[in-house]
C-alpha cells in the first residue's frame, strides 16, 4: 500500500468506524479510568469517601490530517437510598456523549442514565450491578463529501448529484447497557476491583440507509482490572488492565500510574494526605504508547495524556496521536465529616 492509498483510508476510515479496533468500537478514551459511566454502569456512584462526582474528558486525535477526531463527555453520579450504617447504596448516573469525525461532520451524540446497586458482602468485599439507557443520534452532512459520480474527469463538482443523500442526514436509537463489579479490599493499603460489562444488549440498529443495508450494532462486552497498592505513606501503586471486543475489533490497554503523596503530613496524617502528583504510562496494544500526567487535591483530580502512535499510521499522521484531558471532581453532602465511613477500603 503506497503512501497515497494509506492518506486516503486514514482520512475515511474514521469517518466509516474502521479504522482500527479502537475506532470500530465507536468513542473511546485512553484514560478509560476516568470515563467511569462509559466504562460500566455498574460505576454508578462506587465512591468510598464522597457521596457525589462530576467529570468532563476531551479527546483530539490525528490532529494532522484535515479535519481531527474529537470526542468529549461530561458525567455526574452520586449516591442515594444509603441504610442506617452505609453498607449498600444505590447510585445514580447521568452521561453525556458526543465525537465528530471528518470532512462530512460525522457524529454521535448519546445521552444515557445509569442505576447501580453497591452491597458489601461482608467486611472486605462489595458487589455492586447496573443497568443503563440511553439515546443516540448520528448525523452527517452528505453536501460536504464528494462522491465518485461528482467527479467530472478533471476534478469533484459538488454541484453534480452525488447519487446519495442530500444535506444533513439524521439517525437515531435506544440502548441498553448493563455490568457488574466485585471489590476486596482486605486493608486500607489495599483495593482489588474486577469488572465486566456488556453494551448494546439490543442491539440497536445505525445506519443512514435502510432494508438491508441496515447497520445492527453488534454487543460489546468489556473487562476491567485495576488496583490500589499502597506501598508507603508517600506512594501508591495504581496498575490496571482493560479489553473491550465488538464484532471482530477489539481494544487492550493495560499499564498503571503512581501517586505520589505531595502534601505536607503524607497520607493519613493531619492534612489527610489530600495532595497527589500522578505519571503513569500505558499500552494500547499493537496501536500506542500512553504517558500521563496530573494532580488530585482537594477532591479535584486533573489529567493529561497522550497517545504516541506505534502503528502503520505513525507515518501518515505525522507521528502525531491522541490528546486527552480529563477533570473529576467529588464532595460530599454538606459537612457530614468522614467518621460515617465504615467501608474499609483505601480512598479510591
Amino acid at each position: 500500500m503506497n503512501k497515497i492509498t494509506r492518506y486516503i483510508l486514514l482520512l475515511i476510515l474514521p469517518a466509516l468506524g474502521l479504522a482500527n479496533g479502537a475506532s470500530a468500537q465507536g468513542m473511546h478514551f485512553s484514560q478509560y479510568y476516568n470515563a467511569p459511566l462509559l466504562l460500566n454502569p455498574a460505576n454508578a456512584a462506587l465512591m468510598s469517601d464522597n457521596d457525589y462526582r462530576v467529570g468532563i474528558n476531551y479527546r483530539k486525535q490525528w490532529a494532522s490530517v484535515p479535519v481531527p477526531y474529537t470526542t468529549i463527555s461530561a458525567y455526574g453520579d452520586c449516591q442515594f437510598m444509603r441504610n442506617s450504617n452505609y453498607s449498600n447504596w444505590l447510585g445514580l448516573g447521568f452521561a453525556f456523549f458526543n465525537d465528530k469525525a471528518g470532512n462530512g461532520d460525522l457524529s454521535l451524540t448519546k445521552f444515557n442514565i445509569a442505576l447501580a446497586y453497591h452491597v458489601m458482602m461482608g467486611d472486605y468485599s462489595m458487589l455492586s450491578a447496573g443497568l443503563e439507557g440511553g439515546y443516540g443520534q448520528r448525523s452527517i452532512n452528505f453536501n460536504k463529501l464528494s462522491f465518485n459520480q461528482q467527479w467530472d474527469g478533471f476534478r469533484f463538482d459538488t454541484d453534480l448529484a452525488n447519487g446519495e443523500h442530500d444535506g444533513i442526514i439524521n439517525t437515531s436509537y435506544l440502548d441498553v447497557g448493563a455490568g457488574i463489579n466485585y471489590a476486596y479490599f482486605p486493608n486500607e493499603a489495599t483495593y482489588i476491583k474486577i469488572g465486566a460489562g456488556l453494551a448494546h444488549v439490543n442491539q440497536p440498529k445505525e445506519s443512514f440507509y435502510t432494508g438491508k443495508t441496515a447497520n445492527k450494532m453488534g454487543m460489546r462486552p468489556t473487562g476491567n482490572i485495576d488496583a490500589l497498592l499502597q506501598l508507603t505513606d508517600r506512594f501508591t501503586l495504581n496498575p490496571s488492565i482493560y479489553y473491550s471486543t465488538q464484532k471482530s475489533a477489539s481494544d487492550l490497554i493495560f499499564g498503571g500510574q503512581g501517586l505520589v503523596n505531595v502534601s505536607s503530613k503524607g497520607y493519613g496524617r493531619e492534612d489527610g494526605g489530600t495532595t497527589k502528583v500522578i505519571l503513569g504510562a500505558y499500552y494500547r496494544w499493537n496501536e500506542a504508547v500512553i504517558g500521563t500526567f496530573g494532580m488530585n487535591f482537594s477532591g479535584v483530580k486533573f489529567m493529561v495524556s497522550y497517545d504516541y502512535t506505534i502503528s502503520t499510521l505513525a507515518v501518515d499522521n505525522g507521528n502525531k496521536g491522541g490528546l486527552e484531558l480529563s477533570f473529576v471532581y467529588q464532595g460530599m453532602y454538606g459537612d457530614m465529616g468522614g467518621s460515617r465511613r465504615t467501608i474499609n477500603c483505601p480512598r479510591f
